[in-house]
């Protein structure tokens, strides 16, 4: 990768709605570490696209777009999907979400087959999973996690 090549490494991104966007863009900084590294602002206080990252992931944050059906989750019944983000030490990540007031929906734990997390949601809605297990550990050895998993 050339020093001008600041692309993540990761070929899924992430797209959310939020009806204050702005605020929504600060508080995923403030409670889960996200970095703003891009902003277009809309008119009338919205955002038309907006790119955060961390590690090497990056989501991006938008205003609700009609013409799209882009809603927030608080204009729904319930939430579709859960966004499962790593981070090398979920115990002090923990931390730092319940003190910016993360709402924890399920406590940091360790599962039974060894990854340690705990899901949260924004105050939005989106479900956040943050912990250290990264897909693909069972994919080259044909292994099945065990059966409580």
């Amino acid at each position: 990768m050339s020093e001008t090549d600041r692309s993540p490494s990761c070929d899924i991104h992430p797209s959310l709605t939020y009806d204050d966007a702005p605020a929504a863009i600060d508080w995923l900084g403030r409670a889960f570490g996200f970095t703003k590294r891009f902003v277009v602002p809309g008119p009338g206080g919205t955002i038309q696209h907006s790119e955060l990252s961390l590690g090497n992931g990056v989501v991006m944050i938008g205003s609700p777009k009609a013409e799209d059906r882009r809603v927030s989750p608080q204009a729904l019944a319930g939430v579709a999907q859960a966004l499962s983000v790593f981070v090398a030490d979920p115990d002090a990540h923990h931390a730092k979400a319940v003190a910016a007031g993360a709402r924890i929906v399920r406590p940091l734990r360790t599962e039974e087959y060894g990854a340690r997390g705990y899901m949260a949601l924004d105050p939005e809605g989106h479900l956040w999973y943050f912990g250290d297990y990264r897909p693909g550990a069972y994919w080259e050895s044909g292994d099945a996690p065990p059966a409580s998993a």
